[in-house]
């Protein structure tokens, strides 16, 4: 399993927010473009880049940000997501060199547009599903869906995605430590590849996510900005 470490864009600046809440940011660098350089430097070996402003405008805001840290950080690949919910606005992410794009709002919404975006662009689509409890969170957290995770992800799976990101929501920044239990029971039920988020707060965290089967990857935040975990030390944890 890698650890990858997340640059969350808002305004122009690397925060985090507290449960996906945009009156709950912590603001970490005032150079995103420098945050994405140390993760390279510690041995990340992949970075999630979201666009917050994207994900709660519902389409693109930071393009040319993400198009400058891709470059900054390059070979090191990056998947980006945030506001991208039409076959243009994921076109433009990975031309921007994006590796992979995360698809989050309308694929739970759309699931034909899933589908289609994956048959366009296979390979590289990642579906996110992001839950509150049972039932997935959409447009940038905000609203509940009536689709389950599982539900969700199974669709993802039938689709094509390569990959699902799963997020609990409500602990996604408190570094109060991961849903094990939810993201094992969806990785059996979806049989993806499955990358793992939220409340990430120590190197246990992520040795406990690490035993999941199909948990290829686990995406942190807050706990890295803090130095609750250092990358260094987590990734020579994991590799012994």
């Amino acid at each position: 399993m890698i650890v990858i470490p997340a640059v969350d864009l808002r305004a122009g600046r690397c925060v985090r927010l507290r449960e996906g809440r945009a009156d709950q940011e912590t603001v970490f660098s005032e150079d995103p473009v420098a945050a994405a350089l140390r993760w390279k430097a510690c041995g990340a070996e992949r970075l999630h880049v979201v666009d917050l402003d994207g994900a709660f405008a519902g389409e693109p805001r930071q393009t040319a940000l993400i198009a400058a840290i891709v470059a900054a950080v390059t070979p090191l690949p990056v998947e980006v997501g945030g506001g991208l919910r039409s076959l243009g606005a994921l076109e433009a992410a990975l031309e921007a060199g994006a590796r992979w794009a995360v698809v989050g709002t309308r694929a739970t919404l759309d699931p034909d547009f899933l589908g289609e975006a994956c048959r366009k662009f296979p390979g590289r689509i990642v579906a996110a599903v992001d839950g509150r409890g049972e039932r997935v969170a959409v447009r940038g957290w905000t609203e509940l869906a009536d689709a389950s995770v599982v539900e969700v992800g199974g669709r993802a799976r039938d689709a094509g995605a390569t990959a699902l990101l799963y997020t609990d929501v409500t602990r996604d920044g408190t570094e109060l430590g991961p849903n094990i239990e939810a993201t094992a029971a969806l990785a059996r039920a979806v049989e993806l590849p499955i990358l793992a988020s939220g409340g990430v707060a120590r190197v246990d965290d992520l040795v406990r996510l690490a035993a999941i089967p199909r948990v290829v990857g686990t995406i942190v935040g807050r706990a890295l900005y803090t130095g609750a975990i250092d990358l260094t030390a987590a990734l020579a944890a994991l590799e012994g």
